[in-house]
C-alpha cells in the first residue's frame, strides 16, 4: 500500500486548521486528516513546529506520521498580519485545533468570540494541561503531568521502585483523541443547530476518563489502587511469563480458560483445586499460581507455548517490538501497516489509519510536509491573495 490512495474519507467535506504544536493538537489533526479531513497545518515561519525535530538522533521521524495527510502554511500568529491570515482561513473551515496555553489565542485576538463573530459554524478544539476553566488554567501542562494528576503514574511500574512513564506520550494522545471525539460530536450536534461549539479537552481529565474504577473504589471502601508490576492484583492468571527463549503474556483469568489452561499444562486437576477453583481463589494465590505456570513455561520456547494456548484457545501473545509487527502476517493481511514513497526515507513505513470503515475507510494519502510553509502558494493563493501579496507577506516576517 502506498500513500496515493483516493480520500474515500468520512470527513473530505470537511476543512480543518491546525494551529497547535508538539503532540495533543497535531494528533487531533492527524486522526481527523486520516478520516479524510483537508487538513492545514499553520506553523510559525522559520523553524516551524518543533516536532520536526522530535526523533531519535538523525532520524526525526515523529513528524512523517503526525503531519502526514496534511498541507501546510506559514503564518506569525504573534503579528497581525499573520492573525489576520488564520482569520481568512477560519471563514471558509469546519473545525479549528489548538493547545497552546489558555490565553493565548485571546491575546492573539484570535479567542473564540473573535472567531465565531467571522463563522458561526466553526468547532473549536482545545486541548491544555488543565482545561479551559478552574483555578489551574492559567498553568503550563505536559502530557507528562496530566497523566501524573490524572492518576495514570501513580499505578504504573514495580511496586518497589518510583512510578514509571508507559514509554509513549499517552497522555497527549488521549486528549487529542478525546478532543476529536469531541469534534465529531459536535459536527453532529450542527447538523441540528447550526452552530459551532468549543471542544475543551484537558490532558489531566483524558487520563482520567481511562482510569476505569479507580476513585469509586478508594470512595466506597477506601481501597487506592498500586503500582503491580506486570501482574493485574487479584485477577489471576494474567501476567508475563519466563519461556526457555524469551517471556509470553497469558490472560487465563476467566474459571473456563483457566480448566483449559490446565489442560494445555498437562495439569487438569488444577481447576478443581480449592486454592483455585475460582477467580477469588485463584486471585487470593496469585503469587503461588504464577509461580506454578512459569515454572511450567520455562521449560518451553515461546512457539511451543503459543501452539498449545491457541490450540486452547487461551488467550496470549507474545509481546512484540516493531520487528514483530512487521513481520506478523495478522498485520500484513488487516494493512495495519502503509508503506509510504518518500524523498528522504525511501519506502517509509508506518502505521495506517484506524479504525476501519466499512463504507468511508481512512487512509494515508500524503506523506507529510517537508517544508514550513510548503503550501502557501497554494493555499493562501485560494484565498484571493496574490504573488505581490505573499511576497510582501513574506518579507515582513508575516509567512
Amino acid at each position: 500500500m502506498t500513500g496515493t490512495t483516493a480520500n474515500t474519507g468520512a470527513l473530505q467535506d470537511i476543512r480543518v486548521i491546525e494551529l497547535g504544536q508538539l503532540i495533543a493538537g497535531p494528533f487531533c489533526g492527524q486522526l481527523l486528516g486520516d478520516m479524510g479531513a483537508d487538513v492545514i497545518k499553520v506553523e510559525p515561519p522559520g523553524a516551524g513546529d518543533p516536532m520536526r525535530a522530535w526523533g531519535r538522533g538523525d532520524h526525526k521521524l515523529w513528524w512523517e506520521v503526525v503531519s502526514r495527510n496534511k498541507r501546510a502554511v506559514s503564518a506569525n500568529l504573534r503579528v497581525p498580519a499573520g492573525q489576520d491570515l488564520v482569520r481568512r482561513l477560519v471563514a471558509e473551515a469546519d473545525i479549528l485545533i489548538e493547545n497552546f496555553k489558555p490565553g493565548t489565542l485571546e491575546k492573539w485576538n484570535l479567542g473564540p468570540d473573535a472567531l465565531h463573530a467571522i463563522n458561526p459554524r466553526l468547532i473549536i478544539v482545545r486541548v491544555s494541561g488543565y482545561g479551559q476553566t478552574g483555578p489551574y488554567a492559567a498553568r503550563a501542562g505536559f502530557g507528562g503531568i496530566g497523566e501524573a494528576m490524572g492518576g495514570w503514574r501513580y499505578i504504573v511500574g514495580d511496586p518497589d521502585r518510583a512510578p514509571s512513564r508507559m514509554g509513549l506520550s499517552i497522555g497527549d494522545t488521549l486528549a487529542a483523541t478525546y478532543g476529536c471525539l469531541g469534534a465529531l460530536a459536535a459536527l453532529h450536534a450542527r447538523e441540528r443547530t447550526g452552530k459551532g461549539q468549543v471542544v475543551d479537552s484537558a490532558l489531566y481529565e483524558a487520563v482520567l476518563q481511562v482510569t476505569e474504577s479507580l476513585i469509586p473504589e478508594y470512595v466506597a471502601s477506601g481501597y487506592i489502587r498500586e503500582r503491580s508490576g506486570s501482574a493485574l492484583p487479584g485477577i489471576a492468571p494474567s501476567n508475563v511469563y519466563a519461556c526457555a527463549d524469551g517471556e509470553f503474556l497469558i490472560g487465563a483469568n476467566q474459571d473456563a480458560v483457566f480448566a483449559r489452561l490446565c489442560a494445555a499444562m498437562g495439569r487438569p486437576e488444577l481447576a478443581s483445586d480449592p486454592r483455585y477453583v475460582d477467580h477469588v481463589s485463584r486471585g487470593a494465590h496469585q503469587k503461588e499460581l504464577d509461580a506454578l505456570i512459569e515454572a511450567w513455561t520455562r521449560t518451553l520456547p515461546k512457539a511451543e507455548v503459543e501452539r498449545l494456548m491457541i490450540e486452547h484457545s487461551v488467550p496470549s501473545g507474545t509481546i512484540y517490538r516493531a520487528p514483530e509487527m512487521l513481520e506478523d502476517p495478522h498485520f500484513a493481511a488487516r494493512e495495519a501497516i502503509v508503506s509510504m514513497d518518500h524523498p528522504r526515507w525511501g519506502e517509509l513505513k508506518m502505521q495506517a489509519s484506524f479504525p476501519k470503515l466499512s463504507d468511508t475507510p481512512g487512509s494515508v494519502r500524503s506523506i507529510a510536509p517537508q517544508r514550513v510553509g510548503e503550501h502557501n502558494d497554494e493555499v493562501y493563493g485560494a484565498l484571493g491573495l496574490s504573488a505581490e501579496e505573499r511576497a510582501a507577506l513574506a518579507a515582513a516576517g508575516a509567512i
